[in-house]
Parts: C-alpha cells; sequence; structure tokens
C-alpha cells in the first residue's frame, strides 16, 4: 500500500474511529527486513489483501502480506459495514451492459461474497456484530413505479426472494422521517464492525502461516519471471504478486491508476442512544442506504450508537470538523438529534471506477490487481481475494468474469482526471441539493 494518498493522520495510526475503539486491537507486525522470497507477495492488508493470503495459504502458497500500515487501515476498517447485495451497479443496469446472462453469472457472484462473509465469521469464530436486513430508502417520490418494477424483476428474474418493496408508510414505520419517499428491504443482505472483520481475517492468516509486516510501504514493483518489491527496509523475490491496495494504489502501477480513483467518504458516530431513541431511528435494526448520488448511509452500533456515512471530498486533505461537516447531513434526515453528541468522526479513502464496477485485470502475466468496489466492497471484497487465490493456482473462470465487465480508463490522465471527477461529482451533488 502507498503513502502517496496520505491525509491529515498519522502514519500507521488507526483513525479515531468508533471502529478503532471498540475492537481489540492485533499486536504490531514488524517491518518486514533484508533480502526475503514467497511464492505470492500481496499488497495492502484490507479485505481484499487478506482474503486473498488466507485463500492462497489454504491452497500451499508460502506468502507475504505488506501493508505501508496496519491491518484494515484503510477503507476495510473505515467504512459503513454494509454487506449488499449484487454488485455495485444493479442487475438492470448489468443487464443493459453486459447481457443478462453475464448480469446473472455477476448477480450469483454477489450472492457468492455475501456466502463467503458467513463462512468465514463460522469458520473462524470471527465476532463482528453482524445483523440482517438493509433497506434502500428513495429520496424522490418519483422513484417509486421504477422501484416496484426492479423489486419485481429481481424476484422473477433473480428468483431472490429476500428483497421487498417497502411503501411510504412501510418505510415510515421502520425508518421515521421526513427524508425519504418509499424503498426496499433486503432481508438477505446486512451489516457488521469492519475492522473487528478485518482483525478476524487477520488472526485466521496468522494461524495459517501467512507472513503479516505492517508498516513496509511499497516504493517499487520491478516484474518480471521473478518479480521484485522494493520497500525502504526490505527486497522481496516472488513469483506471482497480487495488488489489493484499492483507492491506496498512488503510483505504484499506472495502469491500476488509470482505472481507479480515490475519493475521501466520511462517517461520524453519536454517543450512545436509549432503547427507544435507538428503535424510532430505526426500529428493526436494519442498515440504511438512500438513492442520492452522493450517498447517505446509516446503522445503529451494537451499543446503540447512530452511525451515519455521508458527504464526500477529492482533496488530498480531510476537513478539519469532520463530526460537524457529516452531522450536517445527519439533521436533514434526523432533524431531532440535534442536541445528540458525537462522540467520534472519521474519513477514509473509497476507490472508485468510471462505471462503479470493481477493476479485475491481470497486470502481466504473473502480477493480478483487484479493487475498485466504489462502496460496494465488503462482501466483494472479501470474495474478491478468494477470486485471485483461484486464477493464481489456475482456476481463473471467477476471475476472468469479473475482468471482462468493461472498465473505462478515468479521463484526463495523472493531471486532468480529479479536477474532472471533481467537477462530475460537484454536479450530483448539486442536484441531490435541488431534489
Amino acid at each position: 500500500m502507498s503513502s502517496i494518498l496520505y491525509t491529515n493522520e498519522k502514519q500507521g495510526a488507526y483513525p479515531p474511529s468508533y471502529y478503532a475503539a471498540s475492537a481489540d486491537p492485533l499486536p504490531a507486525f514488524d517491518p518486514i527486513l533484508g533480502e526475503q522470497k514467497c511464492d505470492v507477495c500481496v499488497i495492502g492488508a484490507g479485505f481484499s489483501g487478506l482474503s486473498a493470503a488466507l485463500h492462497l495459504r489454504k491452497a500451499g502458497y508460502d506468502v507475504v502480506l505488506l501493508d505501508a500500515h496496519r491491518i484494515g487501515w484503510g477503507a476495510s476498517g473505515r467504512n459503513g459495514g454494509q454487506v449488499g447485495s449484487g454488485q455495485r451497479l444493479d442487475p438492470l443496469e448489468l443487464e443493459e451492459l453486459v447481457g443478462g446472462d453475464v448480469a446473472a453469472k455477476l448477480w450469483n457472484l454477489g450472492e457468492q461474497a455475501k456466502a463467503m462473509i458467513s463462512h468465514l465469521t463460522d469458520q473462524y469464530s470471527i465476532e463482528c456484530d453482524f445483523v440482517s436486513g438493509v433497506i434502500n430508502a428513495n429520496h424522490r417520490k418519483s422513484y417509486a413505479e421504477e422501484t416496484r418494477r426492479y423489486v419485481d424483476h429481481i424476484q422473477r428474474t433473480y428468483g431472490y426472494e429476500n428483497l421487498t418493496y417497502l411503501s411510504q408508510e412501510d418505510l415510515s414505520d421502520i425508518v421515521p422521517t421526513n427524508a425519504y419517499f418509499d424503498g426496499t428491504y433486503d432481508t438477505g443482505a446486512g451489516h457488521l464492525q469492519p475492522l473487528r472483520f478485518s482483525f478476524g481475517l487477520a488472526k485466521a492468516c496468522i494461524e495459517l502461516g501467512v507472513r503479516i509486516h505492517e508498516m513496509s510501504e511499497v516504493l517499487s514493483i520491478d516484474p518480471g519471471q521473478k518479480i521484485d518489491v522494493y520497500t525502504a527496509s526490505a527486497l522481496l523475490k516472488t513469483d506471482y504478486l497480487v495488488l489489493a491496495v484499492n483507492g491506496y494504489g498512488g503510483n505504484l502501477d499506472a495502469q491500476v491508476k488509470r482505472h481507479v480513483m480515490p475519493i475521501n467518504n466520511f462517517i461520524i458516530a453519536t454517543e450512545p442512544l436509549t432503547e427507544d431513541l435507538a428503535k424510532s431511528l430505526i426500529s428493526n435494526n436494519a442498515a440504511v442506504a438512500d438513492s442520492k448520488y452522493v450517498v447517505n448511509y446509516f446503522r445503529l452500533s451494537s451499543d446503540r450508537r447512530l452511525i451515519f456515512g455521508g458527504r464526500e471530498s477529492y482533496r488530498y486533505r480531510f476537513p478539519t470538523d469532520i463530526k460537524s461537516y457529516v452531522r450536517q447531513a445527519m439533521l436533514k434526515v434526523y432533524p431531532h438529534l440535534k442536541d445528540t453528541r458525537i462522540d467520534f468522526g472519521w474519513g477514509g479513502v473509497v476507490g472508485i471506477t468510471m462505471n462503479r464496477m470493481p477493476h479485475f485485470q491481470w497486470l502481466s502475466p504473473n502480477m493480478i490487481t483487484i479493487g475498485g468496489y466504489s462502496g460496494h466492497g465488503v462482501a466483494l471484497a472479501t470474495l474478491g481475494g478468494a477470486i485471485a487465490a483461484e486464477a493464481i493456482g489456475g482456476v481463473a473462470e471467477r476471475f476472468s468474469l469479473m475482468e471482462a465487465v468493461p472498465s473505462d480508463a478515468f479521463p484526463g490522465g495523472g493531471r486532468l482526471r480529479l479536477p474532472l471527477l471533481s467537477l462530475g461529482m460537484a454536479y450530483y451533488s448539486l442536484l441531490d441539493r435541488l431534489s
């Protein structure tokens, strides 16, 4: 993981998040030193990298996992914790993009991703506060008919009965707010504490014999039949390399940089709420995400805090006062929380792609990249690591399916892509405000 995109944070220190405060930290892993070798080097110790290392080691490979910071330091330990169904693009959009048959296969991958979360938490006894249920709430009344058709299509075409339509009355019974009109309820999805899940995956890697090195920023990669991976204190020679850095890739690989763009997203957590107040916000304890282009997403923690995420920025520094920055969005949904104390506020870098579908690619015959989950990565990134491990082992069907999804590079090259993205996102943010 590269440090080029550091914001106003301390290197190696977990952000001041509710997740870091409510997870038992792992002992620090020493930086890599000297000249070493392995079968597979995995760069990035988030969901993708941890899962790749875990599945590669289970397949018998000697695996070294490197991170510039700590386990789960990036988006994997900071995100909204929502375990969503399908892909980031919904099946109707995917049917237009790749056709019905491929869209169905991609939907099935999404179902396999959720099943993998359940399997790993059971197999390795990972305590991560998983709760079933995700609500998608429409912020525009005009979306109602389209949403009904979408639910009917998912049920009929994909045989997915866990998704139901919520009328305005149904939704207001669960999420009492004037901000939304109707939506959907997915009992096959859910939410979890992401940093605890990251730590659980890391413990499983350790038990299997993965060699983990933190504070080991990769400075450069020299491809070849044997790949040379350079840090400030080591040279690692490896037969294969998995690049699992998502939005933190910096300049490590030019191809990845063209396809995966970092943006900043922010989350707050309130003080613990009374049981009655918590139930008055989300009566069934589901996670909620809305239909805005710059999405608001929120859920209750195991100790009844409201964890609320929203707002974005495209600079390389976070806002000085994240709590106030996100609180504005929270109060538009729940204005009666104006006197509720905000205990935590933190930000993180999300890796997005042009079409919001993950970017999977063989960069060379022995170098692979997985990332660009665009805010839908808890389940898909975990599955992505397993898929990368399969591909290195010679079973490439699922990887080839993901790699074949069209993935355009961002326009503007290295200098203009960020200003162009900022301009485009500002336009959509304006539409959100005017709706």
